[in-house]
């Protein structure tokens, strides 16, 4: 795979973009594009690099966190994006407010750009340093690219169709050994249902299995680490869309499967009237997939 870590500026004056508009052009390849979307989580990244340290919790709807560094993140990305692919939709966490998401699609059948510009906002107000930057992007409801950028450590997770997984350049795919002592495995921190019952498979995981729990936050970060062969699988139970695109096409660009819960495909998305549902997720190595699937039922 060719280095894909070509500055912003060079990448929207692209020779297949109009140097005055930087309109999106037919025939410009997914290669470019995932240029152009690593630039881009760079640069946001600068900013809430920026930012970090500096911001108080704010509330948005369902009183969940977010603060002005990820709105104005996300606005750098939006920014860039709108011009360049006109024709595209966009959706994005946040919106000025703080009370909908930014959902412009006016095709859900064609291509849709899928931003989360802070996964991990818990962990970047308090200062812990495992947040990432991600945006992915739909094509007929299937993740076609994805960028997951690992703000603090400075590490770069990205694929495209057919342009293969690579972390700072360097390819990768998922672990292709069975399940082990070795075995890393990845879950969100929020387990409970809407009842607030807690489900027994992380105990059982934790307490009667070899495998090498882990919970960082971030459930982009989580997705990453999947697709570069470090953990087995990563579950995800109060997940977005946008927590899902990006991490979701490094995972099957890198050999891996992403199905729901119950082994039920979550691609191709309805993007039909999407409005911020949750999209509970199981990423994994095929040679992991089955054993946490019959786990995730059974317990």
């Amino acid at each position: 795979m060719a280095p894909v870590t070509s500055s912003f500026d060079s990448i929207t004056s692209a020779k297949n973009v109009n140097p005055r508009l930087r309109l999106y052009t037919p025939d410009m390849t997914l290669k470019e594009d995932l240029q152009f979307a690593v630039a881009l989580a760079r640069r946001s990244g600068q900013l809430a690099r920026d930012y970090y340290g500096k911001v108080k919790r704010l509330t948005k709807r369902n009183d969940e966190a977010v603060t002005d560094a990820d709105r104005a993140c996300q606005k750098l990305i939006y920014e860039a994006i709108r011009p360049r692919f006109p024709g595209d939709g966009f959706i994005g966490e946040e919106n000025d407010t703080g009370l909908a998401i930014t959902s412009e699609i006016p095709n859900p059948a064609g291509r849709v750009w899928v931003v989360d510009p802070i996964d991990g906002t818990n962990n970047f107000i308090a200062g812990f340093g495992h947040f990432a930057t991600c945006i992915g992007l739909l094509d007929a409801g299937r993740p076609v690219l994805g960028v997951v950028y690992d703000v603090m450590e400075d590490v770069m997770y990205a694929a495209a169709r057919g342009e293969g997984m690579s972390v700072n350049d360097r390819r990768t795919q998922v672990n292709g050994d069975p399940l082990s002592d070795s075995s890393f495995v990845m879950s969100s921190s929020n387990l409970i249902d809407a009842n607030g019952r807690a489900p027994s498979w992380p105990a059982r995981w934790l307490g009667r299995t070899p495998w090498k729990m882990r919970v960082i936050g971030s459930a982009a970060l989580d997705g990453a680490h999947v697709a570069a062969g470090i953990a087995h699988g990563a579950i995800t139970i109060h997940g977005k869309l946008w927590d899902v695109v990006a991490p979701a096409a490094l995972v099957i660009e890198a050999g891996g499967l992403v199905t729901d819960t119950q082994g039920k495909a979550v691609f191709p998305f309805n993007l039909e009237r999407y409005s911020g549902a949750r999209v509970p997720n199981l990423m994994a190595s095929p040679s992991a997939q089955e054993t946490l699937l019959r786990e995730l039922r059974e317990w």
